[in-house]
């Protein structure tokens, strides 16, 4: 009798390996990292464009774009003045632990605080694959309806963080904020939730608020971390 192979389970199980080999690599050059992913047009861009704009004179940050195609991504965060990446996965609908190890060399990581890795907009295969980041948010947003929640189930209950945005056409769409909010608890009871425009600013503050407190628990640790490594 022959025996089915888990193929799916082996790619995952090395998919992790490399992961810790990449959060052990960030972690060693002291640098925060956030994955950001969502379905395709929901702002994800956006997003880091405004955290880049508000943050970079408290941070030196730097970027990882990950798309099927093209470079705009890249280019538009990159002409911020900051170092960015560009991954296209060639079809691929996400990217994945060997992808980003294969960027960070060609980062500066010793002279970064933050990276922020721009996952390709989809909202089923990013969730199954960890790069190695310390925190995985998620961006929805207003025109993509009040149901997501109920439908990517595994996408809102593995994630750290989540945005809502486009807040600025909410009277336009029918999209019910309780409804949503209520299918998000129910699968991840006291998610940090940002409901902003990124085209107005509004409330784009309390996101920056909750990213700079992660960064900051994040060096913390780092800083306890290593005195005991020097005490050794």
């Amino acid at each position: 009798m022959n025996k089915r192979v888990p193929v799916v389970e082996k790619i995952l199980s090395a998919n992790d390996q490399l992961a810790a080999s990449n959060r052990a690599r960030l972690e060693g050059a002291g640098v925060f990292a956030v994955n950001v992913m969502a379905s395709p047009g929901a702002g994800k861009t956006s997003l880091i464009v405004r955290t880049v704009e508000a943050l970079r004179d408290e941070f030196r940050i730097g970027a990882v774009d990950g798309d099927i195609a093209t470079t705009l991504d890249a280019d538009r965060i990159a002409a911020l003045g900051v170092p960015a990446v560009q991954i296209n996965t060639g079809g691929s609908c996400h990217l994945d632990a060997p992808m980003l190890q294969s960027a960070l060399p060609q980062l500066p990581l010793d002279e970064l605080d933050v990276l922020i890795v721009e996952n390709v907009g989809n909202l089923v295969c990013p969730a199954s694959f960890k790069l190695g980041v310390h925190r995985d948010v998620l961006v929805a947003s207003v025109p993509e309806g009040d149901d997501k929640p109920y439908k990517y189930p595994v996408m809102y209950r593995g994630v750290d963080g989540l945005v809502l945005n486009k807040m600025d056409v909410l009277d336009v769409f029918d999209f019910d904020v309780d409804y949503f909010r209520r299918g998000v608890e129910a699968l991840n009871p006291g998610l940090a939730f940002f409901p902003i425009s990124c085209k107005t600013g509004a409330g784009v503050e309390g996101w920056l608020a909750w990213l700079r407190g992660e960064v900051q628990g994040f060096r913390e640790g780092f800083g306890r971390r290593h005195a005991r490594v020097r005490e050794g």
